[in-house]
């Protein structure tokens, strides 16, 4: 019983297999587009694109090549290429600029670039590029019912990027890179004010700008020296209670005694 059951469905796959090879090699292009829509409802995704792409070059303009185009984008995207999945919905206004899929194939688009977004600790090059993506969604379809859903994938996006400049500050202070630590968190405070890391941002600044300072030319020193205390002091405006207000009392008040020891030599 059970070889009688292996045998019928090895038969069955491989009656499959010789009909759609069959189909792809043939030149029935009506039935190739059939094909591809069942192989597509049975989530026979590459199978799908192969039927799919000589349908679309056979017949561009037709109503069968729009979808055909519209599904390869699906397909990949279900199988997960979404660098693939991108190009083709990236291309279909292009191609069928009054089609009704329109707006959902820009919503792809960018999702296929929030897919390719990777996790903070790499380069966040493609997260710039999905963040730009979803920008250009909300720009073109304002009314859409998407724009909820984009505003959310942005806002993690931006976490994302936060994440990462917060993360460059920490190595730049961590390999005693006391300028780039100084530089990249003054840019960090002003890109997000908001920031749930603002506290230790600004602890790793003003730091990091007292060692700065301590290494200094001494043309450069009473500059950076005010430039720490003004730093502190604001610190100690927005964080009167900080973990930290112990450690930064103490940098300030070595700055102060330095700033006089400066000042006085000149």
């Amino acid at each position: 019983m059970k070889f009688a059951l292996t045998l019928l469905v090895f038969t069955a796959l491989m009656t499959s297999c010789s009909e759609y090879n069959r189909v792809l090699k043939g030149d029935d292009y009506t039935r190739k587009f059939e094909l591809a829509n069942d192989k597509f409802d049975n989530k026979k995704w590459p199978q799908s694109i192969a039927l799919y792409e000589q349908v679309y070059q056979r017949m561009p303009k037709s109503g069968e090549g729009e979808l055909s185009y519209y599904r390869i984008g699906k397909a990949y995207y279900a199988d997960e290429d979404y660098y693939m999945a991108g190009y083709y919905f990236g291309s279909f206004f292009d191609k069928f600029p009054y089609s009704t899929k329109t707006e959902e194939a820009f919503f792809l688009k960018a999702l296929c670039s929030v897919k390719n977004s990777p996790s903070s600790s790499l380069d966040q090059q493609e997260t710039e590029l999905a963040l730009n993506d979803v920008q250009q969604f909300i720009y073109l379809f304002p009314n859409s019912d998407r724009v909820d859903t984009c505003n959310q994938i942005m806002d993690k996006l931006r976490e994302k990027l936060e994440k990462k400049e917060y993360d460059n500050i920490r190595l730049y202070a961590k390999t005693l890179n006391y300028k780039s630590a100084v530089v990249t968190a003054e840019t960090f405070l002003v890109d997000y004010p908001t920031s749930g890391f603002r506290e230790e941002v600004i602890y790793i600044s003003i730091k990091n700008s007292y060692l700065l300072s301590k290494n200094s030319v001494e043309e450069k020193k009473k500059e950076r020296i005010e430039k720490s205390i003004e730093t502190y002091r604001n610190f100690v405006t927005q964080f009167p209670e900080s973990k930290y207000r112990k450690e930064l009392d103490d940098l300030h008040n070595e700055l102060q005694h330095e700033l006089v020891t400066v000042t006085n030599s000149k």
